[in-house]
């Protein structure tokens, strides 16, 4: 587990929330939703597995001089944020009732979904060092 100060994770959770905000009024959440954000923000800023800090360490400088770690992070989880609601949106309704949704096997959805959603994310910040679009489309999701 990857130890963050308070104020890394601070810079992490207001750029996820800006972004997901965009998409999502965050403010208007119900309660459930609300702590099952707070509980992937937790989970991911964690990044017990290493993932996203061995994957950050594999960035060119280059695209690691777009913008600090913490704001990347915040990028990346309010990504899998927003790909995680789209999944269980389309769970739910595809399930006749809910007994069929808990029936059916969700494991490890979270985590390919995480993963697949860093993958996204870096090719995309990979991408800003050629594109200036693409750095300015950061810089304008991630702002309040």
């Amino acid at each position: 587990m990857n130890q963050v100060s308070s104020e890394y994770q601070a810079v992490a959770k207001n750029i996820a929330f800006n972004v997901a905000n965009k998409v999502l009024p965050m403010a208007k959440l119900p309660e459930t939703l609300a702590q099952a954000y707070d509980g992937l923000f937790n989970e991911l800023i964690e990044d017990r597995a290493g993932l996203f800090t061995r994957s950050w360490d594999a960035l060119p400088a280059s695209a690691q001089k777009l913008m600090p770690k913490a704001e990347f992070h915040g990028f990346y989880i309010a990504n899998a944020w927003m790909q995680l609601s789209r999944v269980a949106q389309e769970i739910a309704d595809s399930a006749e009732n809910e007994e069929e949704m808990n029936n059916n096997e969700y494991d490890g959805v979270f985590g390919r979904l995480a993963e697949q959603s860093l993958k996204e994310c870096l090719r995309k910040l990979k991408k800003a060092r050629t594109e200036r679009s693409m750095l300015n489309s950061f810089k304008q999701v991630m702002a309040p």
